[in-house]
């Protein structure tokens, strides 16, 4: 049986929309001058609090925006755990609704009003396709769908696309993974900073006033310090959060992404599977970059219409730095989902090819948007030699050349600014400070003769020595400008083990980026045992944490002569 209306929580009496009110009317109208957006079609009623059924029985709580004389349009599913109000309401449901669409904005599973327990991404796959089966029932539904968001948001679009619902007919991916094992752990090192910073926002996202999250979101780094610091990892996350969640140390328990621990927040099945229009958003500073360039170019390779757009975003200013990605997201739904639209109807027109790229070049005389037809574009790859007294250049090495060195000590570990955290200190960051460092290599070029534009993939291959099995290499590329300041580009890390030689060649990707260096500027690139308290420091004996007495420090040699080279890989365009 259809219906058009659930009961209400509280009493006894159907759900009934009411209109917007004018306090988010009036905000959405700023909005869309600052951001130039398409105008608004419609007004727009809001039905909140209806009830979601899933088949075990829990029921979940949804707001259902409603295009208000509009007779037939598509439905836009938001799933979202931090709430149906404030910035989520506007961003992902009401802008969407004041152009013409349908969208159902629910809480996932133990958020904001919704039953169950809240498991980070672990029912999602099954809670989205209970979701869809209830939207098939609803009067309002036409039978096409599309799904939207960022972060979080992105992920349950891909656990949905496990096993993709007929209706679907696009999906538009902010900013998401799809795999959040690899998020947790990056190339075997565990991603400490984002781990902690997330589980105190969810912990305390319901007890919190809107500009009391703000104050929190903006003094994180000083409040979490004395936590990250702290040995084994673990020890200070109770009294951070006041309460721990369940899921808290169990992430620091499954090490091995083989772990069937896993199995449900590994969607990259999805990827796969989906054959209908993918639009994935990035930035070069987020945390699921690498996914997001990933996502795209296993869609395109298979033949899905795929459109990538990276911007100069960290993750938390994807919403200050989003107002291209906002705009190719309406005008992704108007093309694939619009009025007049039938589910997977009609090709891409001619100007507009099926793949496409948009990517921000930042960097030196850049600072612009520019088109391409696909990632990576063609690139020469030029080779960069570490040398002796830190340098950097094309020519090729000598021989007899001694290797450099440097100690880690995990009493002690080296930090990093900056980069992808979630933290309004990330993205690009000045490196002076933590150069200064003994256990930092800083290997730097000449002033550039003339810019050096750097498009793709970049990567480090280093020949490295090293006393201790267990270690962790931390690689970064920095733009240094006439004043000195070193400006952070794009960086990696990967963890050596027992099975690893202690010598040999060892590849770090930096994933990739769109910088220019000027001429003027110097190229330079970063060598660390890691990057505290971003990736959680390597303890050096096997384990992921360990406490303050188990600590083993690791001396490296890396390899700078024409017999042991070691050489960053720029994919270098124009």
């Amino acid at each position: 049986m259809r219906q058009q209306n659930v009961k209400s929580p509280d009493a006894d009496v159907a759900v009934l929309p009411r209109p917007l009110n004018p306090a988010a009317a009036a905000l959405s109208k700023m909005l869309s001058r600052a951001w130039s957006l398409p105008p608004q079609r419609n007004r727009v009623a809001v039905e909140r609090g209806l009830h979601v059924p899933m088949s075990d029985g829990t029921v979940l709580l949804a707001d259902h925006y409603l295009p208000v004389s509009v007779a037939s349009a598509a439905t836009v599913l938001v799933r979202c755990p931090y709430g149906r109000g404030g910035p989520f309401g506007l961003l992902s449901a009401q802008i969407l609704a004041e152009r013409g669409y349908h969208v159902l904005l629910q809480s996932c599973r133990g958020t904001f009003g919704s039953g169950g327990e809240f498991e980070p991404m672990r029912h999602e796959i099954a809670d989205g396709q209970d979701t869809v089966a209830w939207l098939r029932e609803q009067s309002w539904f036409d039978g096409r769908l599309a799904t939207y968001g960022a972060s979080y948001l992105g992920f349950v679009q891909w656990a949905l696309a496990m096993d993709p619902p007929p209706e679907l007919a696009a999906v538009i991916v902010h900013v998401g993974p799809h795999d959040f094992s690899r998020t947790a752990y990056r190339n075997g090192v565990f991603d400490l900073y984002n781990y902690v910073g997330w589980s105190d926002l969810v912990a305390h996202q319901e007890n919190t006033r809107a500009l009391q999250g703000l104050l929190r979101m903006g003094t994180a780094e000083r409040r979490l310090r004395p936590v990250l610091d702290r040995l084994p990892v673990t020890a200070g996350v109770p009294d951070l959060l006041g309460r721990e969640p369940l899921w808290s140390e169990r992430w620091l328990e499954h090490p091995q992404l083989t772990d069937p621990f896993w199995a449900p927040l590994q969607c990259g099945a999805a990827l796969q599977r989906i054959t209908v229009p993918v639009l994935v958003v990035g930035g070069w500073h987020d945390l699921f970059t690498q996914q997001n360039l990933e996502q795209y170019r296993t869609l395109a390779a298979r033949g899905v219409p795929t459109r990538l757009l990276v911007g100069p975003s960290a993750h938390l200013d994807i919403t200050s730095k989003g107002a291209a990605a906002i705009v190719e997201s309406m005008a992704w739904l108007d093309r694939y989902a619009g009025p007049g639209k039938a589910r997977g109807a009609g090709p891409a027109p001619a100007a507009d090819p099926d793949h496409s790229v948009r990517i921000w070049v930042g960097g030196e005389g850049a600072g612009e948007w520019r088109e391409m037809p696909d990632w990576p574009p063609p690139a020469t790859t030029q080779r960069w030699h570490l040398g002796a007294y830190g340098s950097l250049s094309t020519r090729e090495p000598t021989p007899d050349v001694p290797a450099v060195s440097f100690r880690y000590d995990p009493a002690d570990p080296t930090p990093s600014p900056g980069g992808a955290i979630l933290a309004v200190t990330g993205g690009s960051r000045d490196n002076r400070a933590v150069e200064r460092r003994l256990d930092v290599l800083v290997f730097s070029s000449d002033p550039l003769d003339e810019p050096v534009e750097v498009v793709g993939e970049v990567a480090a291959e280093l020949s490295v020595v090293r006393d201790n099995p267990y270690a962790d290499l931390f690689v970064r590329l920095c733009d240094v400008d006439p004043r000195g300041r070193s400006w952070n580009v794009c960086d990696g890390i990967v963890r050596l083990a027992g099975e690893d030689p202690l010598s040999g060649t060892v590849r770090v990707s930096l994933i990739g980026t769109a910088h220019r260096f000027g001429r003027g500027h110097r190229i330079r690139l970063q060598v660390a045992g890691g990057a505290h308290p971003r990736f959680a420091r390597n303890p050096g004996n096997g384990q992921v944490t360990a406490a303050v007495e188990d600590l083993v420090p690791t001396q490296y040699e890396i390899g700078v002569d024409a017999a042991r080279p070691s050489v960053l890989l720029l994919p270098v365009t124009g």
